[in-house]
């Protein structure tokens, strides 16, 4: 039964499956500490990725190590986002519940600013997962992307958005929600942005060579990060 062997096309969409899962819950476990959400949220990223490439690797492990090496700069992440997050619900609350009438363009510019919070949420742990820069530039280049790639910014939010959606509707999807609520949304942000991350890559590259910061056709490792500041010209000069 060639059906049931490892490399066949049912295996490994199963082995893809049950992989989703366990990184799921090892997302759950270690956002647990709430302060811990970001360098979460960014190692799942990184191994959605490296499952959507295909490239083979033990989960727990690579979980774990994207973890610890993006710790510290998606925390610092996180824990801004949440700020802004806080701050934004706060003047919704006083905004359109207090009673009192604020000037239009203030509604407006309210507004704003949340599409640009969704926008920076929704791309910057797929980027920090792939991508390594200062925190400040992180934060630039993932709005830029964000900006750029407008239609897969929309339908990465209706993803996230769908196991809300469905968990605050109907109770009894909690079970699966909990199985695959962040992986699969994960999962599939990765395949809409793996192109385009492919093409950033290849430019970054390019310009580490031409600067002979690397050996031309040297070997990288699989679905380890890209890192460099020429990512900013990668940005402004990919015309692809």
């Amino acid at each position: 039964m060639k059906f049931l062997e490892y490399d066949s096309p049912l295996m490994q969409a199963l082995t893809k499956v049950a992989n989703l899962m366990i990184l799921n819950g090892l997302t759950l476990l270690c956002c647990l500490p709430i302060v811990t959400v970001g360098a979460s949220l960014t190692a799942a990223h990184y191994m959605c990725m490296k499952i959507v490439r295909n490239e083979d690797g033990p989960i727990v492990k690579g979980f774990f190590k994207a973890f610890k090496e993006s710790f510290k700069q998606a925390t610092l992440v996180w824990l801004a986002l949440l700020v802004i997050i806080l701050i934004m619900v706060g003047d919704y609350l006083i905004v359109y519940h207090s009673g009192i009438t604020f000037p239009y363009w203030f509604q407006v510019a309210l507004a704003a600013v949340g599409v640009i919070g969704l926008f920076e949420w929704i791309m910057v742990f797929p980027f920090m997962g792939k991508f390594t820069n200062t925190t400040l530039r992180t934060l630039k280049n993932a709005l830029i992307i964000s900006i750029a790639k407008f239609p897969i910014t929309i339908l990465m939010i209706i993803m996230n958005a769908i196991p809300i959606v469905i968990g605050m509707f109907f109770i009894q999807s909690w079970p699966i929600i909990l199985l695959f609520g962040i992986t699969v949304p994960a999962y599939f942000s990765a395949k809409l942005l793996n192109k385009y991350f492919k093409q950033l890559e290849e430019h970054v590259i390019e310009a580490q060579i031409a600067r002979g910061e690397i050996v031309p056709n040297r070997e990288e490792d699989d679905g380890e990060k890209i890192f460099h500041d020429s990512l900013d010209e990668s940005l402004g000069g990919n015309k692809r």
